[in-house]
């Protein structure tokens, strides 16, 4: 296959490792400083992109523009997610987003919902999250904290809404977003009582498994038109 690379940072550099170690072929690598146009993804069958938010819907627009399947793996633009779902359908496009490309943090995301079904019986316990990340990243809270916020509400009537802070508010999820420098991406979920305390937690030691899961999702996007998602990929 050949696959753009929109972002070549620190993430963008560690797929194209795997895309090279898997026998495809690198066509283009856009930086900051070397923005990219819809003309230049002729040839390529799927793009990577890991950018900014800021910059992900214009990219994901311009892959649509020249018919080229697009994975992404920039959060924090997701308030637009009803206009690219829109894009996708009227230009014909394909879209695979996922908040989280590791296998292990799907994985997560599967425990988290089933332990707010069992912990939402227990109001002895109060649920909250914590999330840590490098200096560098821009979002807060993280895009996995999102959605792990929206598994436990979906499951957790008590609550109607996380916030992005501390809180004792019985109706609210409170997420405590922190940057360190070079630390483990790291997930809490908590369940505290008055008397003890229950944890799930992943940590991400690297990058690989996050690039890991990029590539394959490129490889399950080839041809594809809609939208998907790490649900379906982990299906096969």
């Amino acid at each position: 296959m050949n696959i753009a690379l929109i972002g070549y940072g620190k993430m963008g550099k560690e797929i194209e490792q795997i895309l090279l170690q898997r026998g495809h072929t690198v066509t283009l690598r856009s930086t900051r400083s070397t923005p990219f146009k819809a003309a230049d993804l002729a040839g390529t069958d799927v793009a990577i992109e890991f950018t900014e938010p800021h910059s992900a819907v214009d990219n994901i627009l311009k892959c649509f523009d020249a018919d080229v399947p697009v994975v992404v793996g920039t959060t924090g633009w997701y308030m637009r997610m009803p206009e690219v779902r829109e894009a996708c359908s009227s230009m014909s496009g394909g879209l695979f987003t996922a908040s989280n490309f590791s296998i292990g943090v799907n994985l997560l995301f599967k425990f988290n919902k089933e332990l707010a079904r069992i912990m939402r019986d227990f109001e002895e316990y109060s649920p909250s999250m914590e999330e840590i990340h490098h200096t560098a990243k821009r979002d807060a809270p993280s895009g996995t904290a999102i959605t792990l916020a929206e598994g436990i509400l979906e499951n957790y009537p008590s609550r109607e809404g996380w916030i992005n802070e501390p809180t004792d508010d019985t109706h609210k999820l409170g997420i405590i977003s922190r940057r360190e420098g070079e630390v483990p991406g790291t997930h809490i979920i908590r369940y505290i009582s008055a008397v003890d305390e229950i944890q799930l937690v992943h940590q991400a030691y690297n990058r690989k498994g996050f690039a890991l899961g990029a590539v394959k999702a490129a490889e399950f996007m080839c041809g594809k038109k809609g939208v998907f998602g790490m649900e379906e990929l982990m299906q096969g």
